[in-house]
C-alpha cells in the first residue's frame, strides 16, 4: 500500500481504517503490518459495507462501549466471528448537558483522557483488549465515534510496533478528516435542539487534538515514570503478550 487512496473505506462508517496506515515506519528501519488490526466508529453499516467487513476474514470484534451504549445500537453479528466487550470510560455523558463554554469542554476531554490511565476500570478494559489483540488478527475494535477510546488503543499499539510520536499523532489526527460528514450531522442536531451557539462550544467533544493525547502521556509519566511501565504495572501486560503485539504488528527490522 502506497497511498491513501488504497484503504479500504466503508462508507457507513466514516472513521474505519487499518491501524497500520499504509505501513507506517518504525524507528528501527521497520514498518507496521497491515491488514492485521482495524479500528472503526460504531458498526452501522450498510449491506454493501457489511460484506466488506466479512471479507476481511475477522475473527473478532470488540466492544469498547458502555451497556447503554451498546444496546442502543448492537454490534453486527458476522459469521465465525466473535463479538466481545471491554467497557472502558468515555466522554460521561452527565456532564456534556452542563457545559458552559469552550474551555470546559477542553478540560473534560482532558480528564477523559487522563482517566484513561489513572481509572482503574479503564486500565483493566485496555488491558483486557491488548491481550486479546495479541491472539492474532485480524481483529477489529471500536467505540462509538472511534475516536478516544479507539484512538488511545491504536496509538498505544503503534507505540508498541516502534512508530515515532509524530507519526502517532498524525494517525490520531485522521480521525478530523476522516469524520467530517459525520461531524456535520451532529453539528446539525445540537443546533436544532441547543441552539447554534451551543456548537461551538461542544466542538471540543466531537473531534481529537494533540493536546488531549498528550494528557494521557504526560498521565503516564507521571504515574508510572515511562511508558514501558504502564504497559507492564498499568495494563498487565508481561512481555510475552508485548512480544505476540509487536511480532503481528511489525514487518522488518
Amino acid at each position: 500500500m502506497t497511498s491513501d487512496d488504497e484503504y479500504l473505506r466503508l462508507a457507513s462508517a466514516d472513521n474505519f481504517r487499518d491501524v497500520a496506515g499504509t505501513g507506517y515506519a518504525t524507528r528501527d528501519g521497520g514498518r507496521v503490518r497491515t491488514g492485521v488490526f482495524y479500528r472503526s466508529n460504531d458498526l452501522r453499516l450498510s449491506d454493501v459495507d457489511l460484506d466488506a467487513l466479512h471479507a476481511l476474514g475477522l475473527t473478532t470484534i470488540i466492544d469498547l462501549r458502555s451497556p447503554t451504549e451498546i444496546a442502543v445500537h448492537p454490534d453486527p453479528e458476522l459469521p465465525g466471528v466473535r463479538n466481545l466487550h471491554f467497557d472502558a470510560i468515555g466522554i460521561p455523558i452527565e456532564r456534556l448537558s452542563g457545559l458552559g463554554s469552550r474551555a470546559e469542554a477542553v478540560a473534560l476531554m482532558d480528564e477523559v483522557y487522563r482517566g484513561f490511565v489513572v481509572e482503574q476500570h479503564c486500565r483493566t478494559a485496555f488491558g483486557g483488549v491488548l491481550r486479546q489483540l495479541a491472539a492474532g488478527g485480524p481483529q477489529l475494535f471500536h467505540c462509538a465515534q472511534g475516536k478516544d477510546r479507539t484512538g488511545w488503543v491504536a496509538a498505544l499499539l503503534l507505540h508498541i510496533a516502534g512508530v515515532d510520536d509524530p507519526t502517532i499523532e498524525s494517525d490520531y489526527l485522521l480521525t478530523n478528516a476522516r469524520t467530517a460528514a459525520s461531524r456535520a450531522r451532529v453539528e446539525a442536531e445540537i443546533a436544532k435542539h441547543a441552539g447554534p451557539d451551543l456548537v461551538a462550544v461542544y466542538e471540543p467533544t466531537l473531534v481529537v487534538d494533540v493536546e488531549y493525547l498528550r494528557a494521557a502521556w504526560a498521565a503516564v509519566e507521571e504515574l508510572y515514570g515511562d511508558r514501558s511501565a504502564y504497559l507492564r504495572d498499568g495494563l498487565g501486560l508481561d512481555d510475552e503478550v508485548l512480544g505476540e503485539l509487536r511480532g503481528l504488528l511489525r514487518v522488518g527490522a
